[in-house]
């Protein structure tokens, strides 16, 4: 039927006639299947890229921890609608939440949510400000969450002066071309360097707090019902430690781009004010008063940054000569980066700021 073995499914769903199994592509780390039995709920089983994800033991432990802890906080709500509100999670026959097969693959399970959708890229301000109230009420609830339980699944993953000390790597090695193709680049990445490190340094001072954070925050990790209202937040392997400009940021990055992140034509991208302030609206009002002053006078920076993170990104891999990202033509990367720093200047000019 498919690619998962007789094996992995009795790890998790034994004695269950499976009559279906199809893959599910829209991921591009884990492979994903929706499974099918005679009777009863569908669900979901995934297997964790180990060559992606160093230590999937404790991947898991986080996104099972977070789980229940939500399922604790929603312990007022029917049994249905928590299934529907929180990724449940399905504990092996071993009694741990993954399986590891002979091929030293790491597989979990989920009960599927069904009735529902996803969108890729949002169209409607009504979808950014479900998206806005779906991720601030994930980090609302899990506010009282000892965040040091977790472990950091990628280290430095939003690290400043980890991204920096890589950029500036890259110019040591970079060939004469591409440092001339991306010499305006260069010179912006080095103008925003100050401001590019008040987050951190607000962190690193303790002055904003780490919390639970997802990392992954782009649209279609938020599943929605069929009428467009959000219900849940998915994918979560890449929750860790983290403060909440990580994810307003990285959500306001992906879903206010009015162009594709890869479009060569600039006059394309812009930055939408309208979804900026939806999503906004949305997350405020999950937040509650688990957002202190201090971190919501930061959120447009979060914003900001998470932008210009994703623009160093491409322009050192490019520097580098393209060894992370896959590229379909030589010059991918740093029309990537171009598209990023565009959308930085468009909102600027969309919110009043000047660097």
């Amino acid at each position: 039927m498919s690619n998962l073995s007789k094996e992995i499914l009795d790890a998790f769903l034994p004695e269950k006639e499976i009559i279906s199994i199809s893959e599910l592509v829209s991921g591009h780390i884990n492979d994903t299947y929706l499974v099918k039995p005679r009777e009863g709920q569908q669900y979901i089983i995934q297997r964790i890229n180990n060559a992606v994800f160093k230590d999937v033991p404790g991947l898991i432990r986080n996104k099972t921890l977070v789980s229940k802890h939500l399922h604790k906080k929603m312990s007022g709500s029917s049994q249905e609608i928590i299934e529907r509100s929180v990724l449940t999670f399905l504990p092996s026959t071993s009694g741990s939440y993954f399986f590891k097969d002979k091929n030293g693959d790491f597989w979990n399970g989920m009960i599927y949510i069904d009735n529902s959708q996803t969108f890729e890229i949002v169209t409607d301000a009504s979808i950014a400000y479900e998206g806005g109230k779906l991720f601030g009420e994930f980090l609302n609830l899990t506010e009282d969450f000892n965040a040091s339980e977790l472990i950091e699944v990628i280290p430095q993953f939003h690290d400043m002066s980890f991204r920096f000390s890589q950029f500036e790597a890259s110019l040591i090695d970079a060939s004469e071309q591409r440092l001339f193709l991306s010499a305006h680049l260069i010179k912006r990445v080095k103008g925003l360097k100050k401001e590019m490190h008040i987050l951190q340094d607000l962190k690193e001072k303790g002055k904003i707090r780490l919390r639970v954070t997802h990392n992954d925050t782009k649209i279609s990790n938020a599943l929605f019902d069929m009428q467009g209202k959000g219900l849940c937040v998915i994918d979560t392997d890449t929750i860790m430690p983290g403060i909440i400009h990580y994810d307003f940021g990285d959500a306001i990055r992906t879903i206010c781009n009015t162009a594709a992140e890869d479009e060569k034509d600039l006059d394309r991208v812009n930055f939408n004010g309208e979804f900026y302030e939806a999503y906004r609206k949305g997350f405020l009002e999950k937040m509650n008063t688990s957002i202190s002053d201090l971190e919501k006078q930061y959120l447009p920076l979060g914003a900001k940054t998470m932008i210009f993170i994703m623009g160093i990104r491409f322009l050192t891999d490019y520097l580098n000569g393209d060894k992370y990202y896959k590229i379909n033509y030589p010059e991918h990367n740093l029309v990537r980066a171009k598209n990023q720093f565009k959308l930085i200047e468009s909102f600027e000019e969309e919110m009043g700021i000047v660097s």
